[in-house]
């Protein structure tokens, strides 16, 4: 990681200064394939307040001088929502026992540098150190390979999800809901989890 680059690790109410840097961000990067997500300050800040208000949360920063330029998020399985836990209670897994990651994103000229991986490693630093916590989890959206709106030369992440341990689960999925740029409202998305042995 260059010298300019400062990795950090908050939980609970250190993460809300940092609440309208992140909706910035997450508005800018989650606009690309495969999310390609339009949304507003106003709903990604009082979607980050989960963060801020969960116990045992974990928001990982990267900034570039105070420029926040890439974060990745995770929280206790049992503070999402029902469409994200029933999944898991249906399939005979305890929710107490899970600790979710949720989105990673990073600005385009920081990537290739290996703060992907960290945003793994710290993560699961975090869910370790609770002590409670047996499995790790994350969900990915599931566009056909055929989207008109998929680069050329696009290539998925589940190389390096693999690299870090995690096996996608096609039996645990869900649905999420969000209106793409070219949508004139919400619709949902499919979501399928990935999941990675803590003990």
């Amino acid at each position: 990681m260059s010298d300019s680059l400062h990795l950090q690790r908050l939980s609970g109410a250190a993460i809300n200064v940092w609440l309208p840097e992140l909706a910035r961000l997450r508005i800018q990067v989650f606009r690309e394939f495969p999310y390609l997500y339009d949304g507003s300050a106003a709903y990604e800040e009082k979607y980050l307040k989960t963060y801020v208000d969960a116990p045992d949360s974990v928001m990982v920063l990267v900034r570039d001088g105070e420029r926040v330029v890439g974060a990745s998020s995770g929280l206790p399985l049992e503070a999402e929502p029902p469409n994200v836990i029933e999944p898991f209670l249906a399939h005979g897994y305890d929710p107490r026992r899970i600790f979710y990651y949720g989105e990673s994103v990073l600005l385009p000229e920081y990537r290739g540098r290996g703060l992907g991986k960290r945003f793994f490693e710290e993560r699961e630093a975090h869910a370790r150190g609770l002590g409670r916590f047996e499995i790790a989890c994350f969900c990915a959206v599931q566009r056909p390979v055929d989207h008109p709106r998929r680069p050329a030369g696009y290539a998925p992440l589940d190389a390096l999800w693999n690299r870090q341990g995690f096996v996608r689960h096609p039996e645990l999925h869900t649905t999420f809901s969000w209106r793409d740029l070219d949508e004139d409202q919400a619709s949902p998305k499919p979501m399928v989890f990935w999941l990675k042995s803590l003990v």
